[in-house]
């Protein structure tokens, strides 16, 4: 009897030891940092795996290696200064949490990839969450880590600085399956930066103020979700990368570009808002205007199989602008609207903006729709010669009205040998998606 009573307490014991050792309740401590003591890294050196090492109010000046799995924190007014030289943090555990910390002036020697926080192939699942960062070469720098979360930051630098002389906030190489959500950056050089980096989510973050917002190179099975940009010379640089499903993300007052794809194949662009992008517009620090440059809601250079649709481009310089052998790519269900060039394309083959019998809807459109059936009877041709014209002399515009010009769009529809090869959209739609969101406001 006393022997069953003996197993069934022993077996007792050790599931409560289990579950308190699962739970980290036999080994997780917490150890508090003042920062006159001036002794951080021998407290994370003897701290264990599961233990929270937490930093009070004040200036820690401190340039720190993490070596185990810990839990770093701070409270309001708590700041690590790294009194610019090297990182503030490097991580080389698996595990690691950083959160609620002011993180400033890392060193700024960009070749060293000098971090704000610098995390280690080694330091797989990192979370850092909550903080603010500032004056720093990078602010985040994942080096081919693994699963890590980037939660809720702020990354700042100092706008003074050169645009060339600053790091990127962000900037994942080699990295998979990481997760950078609901971040602010604003004037470092690009605000998430992705080099050889797979199966990544970049997801409601605000970025402004840059040279990138979002800047992707030979990066594949990425998505690009429900972000925004303003205030960049380009709000998403995609190059060089493929795979790519880019949904919900908005794009206002950009100046050269909203998204430019280069090389970019068998991706997909959908339900993006892009307006007001025009060269001159917003302010973006430590760079210049382009002579000559036109404000390009997407510039599409040597991509091929993508899916562009149900975007709305409006009230830019140029809503979409394609070469160099962009062709094969699904382009319908988007709304062009307001802008001074709805599109820019030359090229020796023609396309035909529609699939499925749903094309575009254009705010320029002249045709009719006799059968009610929301979709145009004639085709629309935005790239006539008319429009080649006006893209190599602008100020023939004022002819617009002309007879001479009414004369030349005639000419070219009876006489289709003379029509130019280009876009067209044989199903034009009646009526925009996006009526309610495009209205031009004095922002």
């Amino acid at each position: 009897m006393y022997s069953g009573k003996l197993k069934t307490a022993t077996y007792q014991f050790f599931i409560l030891l289990a579950v308190l050792t699962i739970s980290g309740g036999l080994q997780a401590r917490e150890y508090v940092i003042q920062p006159e003591h001036n002794n951080a890294q021998s407290v994370i050196d003897k701290a264990a795996d599961g233990d929270t090492v937490h930093f009070t109010s004040g200036i820690h000046k401190e340039n720190l290696n993490v070596h185990k799995s810990l839990i770093i924190t701070g409270e309001s007014g708590t700041i690590l200064d790294g009194g610019n030289q090297g990182d503030v943090l490097r991580v080389h555990a698996p595990n690691v949490t950083v959160r609620d910390l002011h993180i400033r002036y890392s060193g700024h020697n960009l070749t060293k990839m000098n971090a704000g926080i610098f995390v280690e192939k080694s330091a797989e699942n990192i979370l850092v969450e909550n903080n603010t960062f500032y004056a720093n070469g990078f602010g985040i720098w994942l080096n081919k880590a693994v699963k890590p979360r980037i939660l809720n930051n702020k990354i700042h630098a100092k706008p003074e600085v050169r645009s060339q002389d600053r790091g990127n906030g962000i900037h994942l190489s080699g990295t998979t399956h990481g997760i950078i959500k609901a971040n602010e950056v604003w004037d470092t050089r690009d605000g998430i930066y992705i080099e050889n980096s797979q199966h990544n989510i970049l997801e409601k973050n605000i970025l402004h103020d840059l040279r990138y917002g979002i800047h992707y190179m030979y990066s594949y099975s990425n998505r690009v979700i429900e972000n925004h940009t303003y205030n960049t010379r380009t709000g998403y640089a995609l190059m060089q990368s493929k795979y790519l499903t880019v949904l919900n993300n908005t794009s206002s007052h950009d100046r050269n570009y909203g998204m430019l794809l280069n090389f970019i194949t068998h991706s997909t662009l959908a339900n993006n808002r892009i307006q007001k992008v025009k060269e001159g517009a917003g302010y973006v620090t430590g760079g210049s205007a382009i002579l000559g440059a036109e404000g390009k809601a997407v510039f599409i250079y040597n991509s091929q199989f993508n899916k562009i649709h149900d975007n709305l481009f409006a009230h830019s310089d140029i809503g979409i602008h394609l070469t160099a052998g962009s062709e094969d790519n699904q382009v319908y269900g988007n709304a062009f609207i307001n802008n001074r060039v709805q599109v820019k394309y030359v090229a020796t083959r023609q396309q035909d903006w529609s699939h499925e019998g749903r094309g575009n809807y254009w705010s320029d459109y002249l045709g009719w729709d006799l059968d009610a059936d929301g979709i145009g009877d004639k085709q629309y041709e935005p790239n006539d010669a008319v429009d080649k014209l006006l893209w190599k002399y602008p100020m023939s515009r004022i002819l617009m009205s002309s007879p001479a010009i009414e004369t030349l769009r005639w000419v070219q529809e009876q006489f289709p040998v003379l029509r130019p090869q280009g876009v067209r959209d044989s199903a034009p739609m009646m009526q925009s998606p996006f009526t309610l969101q495009t209205k031009e406001t004095s922002s």
